[in-house]
């Protein structure tokens, strides 16, 4: 089976795919993939410039790129977790394999604003009002290459809602687990 995240910044998809892994998943992240294209071109991967990048190999390659460059990279039968999905057409790439599920990891602006300044990670918006700006350049776009976060998460299969505490969270994905593997027909 693959499990797919899409879901807002700091809105705990790392954390999910941490558990599933935990669980035996195999773990890659279409954003490997900007980071790659950033590292060789002796550029930052700050959260701007993997955006930026992001729309630049969906403008060259189609809006599917970073999927189609993932997909052939995960072996047939095994539990994947794939994170970073931010585009309706990384979905329908992914959706090519039948075992695939999109879950979408939702949370509460305010929540997302406090796991962000805990974590301290580079690149992570240095105010509230730049969390608004980074997070409104994500959501929609009229460029088919940009980030779809909004269209992306319409095409979810399961939303696991993640305001509460990590026990919280564990405790809904052990639930929500069994479920996914009866959806793709384990």
């Amino acid at each position: 089976m693959i499990v797919g995240l899409t879901g807002r910044n700091a809105s705990g998809k790392g954390t999910v795919a941490a558990w599933l892994e935990s669980r035996g998943f195999g773990y890659t992240s279409l954003s490997d993939a900007i980071r790659l294209y950033l590292t060789d071109s002796g550029r930052e991967t700050s959260r701007d410039n993997l955006i930026a990048a992001g729309t630049a190999l969906r403008q060259e390659g189609g809006p599917g790129v970073l999927a189609e460059r993932t997909l052939p990279r995960i072996p047939i039968g095994v539990d994947f977790v794939v994170d970073s999905i931010r585009n309706p057409a990384e979905v329908e790439v992914l959706r090519r394999r039948p075992d695939f599920v999109l879950l979408e990891v939702a949370a509460d602006e305010a929540m997302r604003y406090l796991r962000l300044t805990l974590r301290s990670r580079a690149g992570d918006a240095q105010s509230f009002e730049e969390f608004r700006r980074q997070e409104a350049a994500e959501l929609a776009s009229g460029d088919p290459s940009a980030q779809q976060l909004v269209a992306t998460a319409a095409m979810a299969d399961v939303i696991v809602q993640n305001d509460g505490d990590l026990d919280a969270l564990h405790g809904a994905l052990e639930l929500l687990l069994p479920m996914l593997r009866m959806r793709v027909g384990e």
